[in-house]
């Protein structure tokens, strides 16, 4: 099985390291970078990047500059890491697209898990498809359209529609959705979900109201 790859960026070396170290051992070819420009010459050059592992504060170009060229032309998932516990930072990266959020000081097996559960979800090798309402899905190929016309989604966007066509008419509590959606106990504000289920439904359209909200308690998918 062929090695999936994944670029490290972080200014400080003892950190890619560690994280280059556990990672390794798990089977993952790392490539690293240490700062944002340098971030976006190896990604775009070597084209094959599975995940970005991408740290917030550096110099020459920062995590959010880098994050937003990096999703101009590509969906591949992406994980920033910081050293600041803030919400507004937490909400802002979700806003540009990022697939998961880790403060430090972090533990690296905790980051190896939720690299392996994105790495599991996207590449799992799913084949069904499922047409709902106008909207068909098709997990194989990571496409969605809706009344045949193309929508994009990032990759968490992708997970949590397709978490709702799978459970469609049932109540889902906010910890439900994160723990199945994100595959780890989430134990931060419930707005990271709000955040997600507001920009899906935007891109939905007309559709993106078969999301219902249970007040006090989460969403329910209903056609």
């Amino acid at each position: 099985m062929e090695q999936l790859k994944i670029l490290m960026v972080d200014d400080e070396a003892r950190m890619r390291k560690l994280v280059k170290d556990f990672l390794s051992v798990k089977g993952f070819f790392v490539v690293e970078a240490s700062n944002g420009e340098e971030a976006l010459e190896v990604f775009f050059d070597q084209k094959d990047i599975a995940l970005v592992i991408l740290d917030v504060m550096m110099p020459k170009m920062d995590g959010w500059e880098t994050l937003r060229t990096i999703r101009e032309y590509s969906k591949v998932p992406i994980i920033m890491l910081t050293a600041r516990g803030e919400e507004r930072d937490e909400l802002q990266g979700f806003d540009l697209g990022v697939d998961e959020y880790i403060s430090k000081p972090f533990s690296p097996k905790i980051l190896v898990a939720r690299v392996e559960a994105i790495v599991r979800r996207s590449s799992g090798g799913v084949t069904d498809a499922v047409e709902v309402g106008g909207i068909y899905m098709d997990k194989a190929a990571h496409q969605v359209t809706i009344d045949g016309t193309d929508i994009e989604l990032s990759y968490k966007e992708f997970e949590l529609l397709a978490y709702f066509l799978e459970n469609q008419g049932i109540a889902l509590s906010r910890e439900k959705i994160l723990n199945n959606v994100w595959n780890y106990d989430y134990f931060g504000d419930a707005r990271t979900i709000d955040t997600h289920v507001k920009k899906l439904r935007s891109k939905m359209g007309e559709k993106g109201d078969y999301i219902r909200t249970i007040w006090g308690m989460g969403y329910k998918f209903e056609v």
